[in-house]
């Protein structure tokens, strides 16, 4: 049996087991760029254990189909869920997957015919345990980027969707600052009153335009071309587009974008951008993208917003089917001492080597 344990920066930590070692491995690769993952032999406190298992897998299908019963959507499939007292047994037909989640014993059971999908349950559910012990320990969670320097000043970007949070971490990192996250970023307030930061590890997903204004459609695509593999639950329109050179954009039919997905790994391999695994909250950036307008500096009355927190009630793609998440808290601490941060308002537009000019002067103002 392999056993990987991932560990948070500040000491939250879960075992990821398995009889075939893909399942540690890919663990490893998914959260371990941004958290640590180093083999273990000791097996204690939550756990994911994963393992390709078709008769384990029938059985947990008996046992939800002998229940009471719920569908709900996740991950894009339909799950259905049956819980009795701390059991909760569930099933994905479409991705031969079953789950049972044993709140006793804090041991998340994973089971399926197909190795990819197995470990990329693993690593998922592996992280929602994570959350749950970091949102139990105040932790909140930003809807944000976030780089960092290397003394671990972090400046935070707010925005609503589209205002280019990741544009403007992408834009920062390549200019030599670690990324910390392109999207979800942890925070909460220390007895310092200093605003801490940890990062949301997860695949890294860029539009083709967005990859196209920074410079790094080619560097992906040679990588591509070269038989190096990007993260496989990226579409194969996604591929054979990039294998092919086309940049235009691609839709799924419900309206969302089909982006290109890297390994947090190749963020540092491929695309020269150093990982920061925690750091401490010294300014915030509000940004906005106008096609045709000259990047500057702004004054902007945005400020932190309820929509910055991100809880239960905005997670549309990994609901908390198995009860892991805490009571959310109140995050009026947290708000008021980002509010007390150097803030600093600023327009970009899509030429990229003016947007890098305009931030580096917003990121000196701030302190970062």
């Amino acid at each position: 049996m392999g056993a990987v344990r991932i560990t948070t920066a500040d000491g939250q930590a879960v075992t990821v087991t398995s009889t075939t070692d893909t399942v540690p491995n890919w663990a490893t690769r998914y959260l371990g760029s941004w958290w640590s993952a180093e083999p273990t032999t000791q097996i204690d406190g939550p756990t994911v254990s994963a393992d390709l298992d078709e008769a384990e897998l029938m059985a947990l299908a008996d046992v939800v189909e002998q229940g009471n019963v719920e569908t709900v959507e996740y991950a894009g499939a339909q799950l259905v869920v049956a819980q009795d007292g701390q059991l909760v047994t569930a099933v994905q037909e479409d991705r031969s997957l079953a789950y049972r989640w044993d709140e006793e014993w804090k041991l998340l059971r994973i089971v399926g015919t197909d190795e990819t999908e197995i470990a990329t349950a693993a690593a998922r559910l592996a992280r929602e345990l994570l959350r749950a012990q970091l949102l139990d320990d105040g932790w909140a969670i930003l809807h944000a980027s976030a780089v960092t320097s290397t003394d671990g000043a972090t400046i935070l970007t707010l925005g609503d969707k589209g205002a280019g949070k990741t544009t403007t971490a992408l834009t920062l990192a390549r200019a030599g600052r670690q990324l910390l996250a392109n999207d979800r970023v942890f925070a909460r307030v220390d007895e310092h009153s200093v605003v801490q930061v940890l990062p949301w590890p997860s695949a890294a997903a860029f539009g083709f335009g967005l990859l196209d204004a920074l410079d790094l459609f080619e560097t992906v695509r040679t990588r591509l071309t070269s038989g190096e593999q990007m993260h496989p639950t990226q579409h194969q329109k996604v591929t054979d587009a990039l294998l092919a050179g086309h940049r235009e954009p691609l839709w799924k039919a419900n309206g969302k974008e089909l982006k290109p997905q890297l390994w947090p790994d190749q963020l540092t391999s491929w695309l020269s951008m150093p990982l920061a695994t925690e750091g401490h909250a010294v300014g915030i950036l509000y940004p906005q993208i106008t096609a045709c307008a000259a990047p500057r500096l702004t004054e902007s009355s945005r400020g932190v917003q309820p929509g910055d927190f991100f809880d239960e009630t905005t997670e549309d793609r990994y609901p908390d089917i198995f009860g892991l998440l805490p009571t959310p808290g109140d995050h009026t601490v947290l708000r008021e001492h980002l509010e007390a941060l150097s803030q600093q308002g600023l327009v970009m537009s899509h030429d990229p080597a003016a947007n890098a000019t305009v931030l580096k002067e917003a990121v000196a103002r701030l302190g970062g």
